[in-house]
């Protein structure tokens, strides 16, 4: 990484990671669906430790679960200090990417999991695509009691809010 990378404390910007991590899903779901992938959601990314100016950063990405038309890519990412020998992982990142074939979603293969680790991860991503399913449908939910609240309904619930 590079000082153009970093933010105001001295270390990696993560818009810079971030970028870096949409470029890695696209490259690890296209060459599974043999197709264009284009980036439908960053579900998750976690910044376990800062990554610094310098470092030699590694992206592996692998795909953990597959719907119909889409991938979702597990990254994981390394920083490693190249003068003193020390590798750190830094990040976890859940891209789904969708296969895109003259402008519109294409099947993807069936992803065949032959080991104890890639069942679980598959089992895995199968339930972390039900649960943000699950999550939408009870945000949305709630978002409309919000809108179909009364003022004063409203004013107790900023109320309450505060008080916990």
């Amino acid at each position: 990484m590079q000082p153009q990378d970093a933010n105001f404390l001295g270390k990696v910007f993560g818009g810079a990671i971030l970028a870096k991590i949409d470029l890695c899903a696209y490259a690890t779901s296209s060459r599974f669906a043999g197709t264009i992938c284009v980036t439908a959601s960053f579900d998750r990314v976690d910044f376990h430790e800062p990554i610094e100016v310098g470092d030699l950063v590694t992206f592996v990405g692998h795909v953990s679960y597959v719907g119909r038309t889409s991938v979702e890519v597990t990254i994981e990412i390394y920083a490693e200090n190249v003068l003193i020998g020390t590798k750190r992982h830094t990040n976890t990142a859940r891209v789904t990417m969708v296969a895109i074939k003259d402008g519109k979603p294409q099947l993807v293969p069936r992803l065949l999991c032959e080991t104890r680790e890639d069942k679980i991860r598959f089992l895995e991503g199968k339930l972390r695509r039900e649960l943000r399913a699950r999550q939408i449908e009870e945000r949305e939910r709630i978002y409309a009691n919000f809108n179909a609240a009364s003022d004063s309904d409203l004013d107790e619930l900023l109320h309450a809010s505060k008080l916990s």
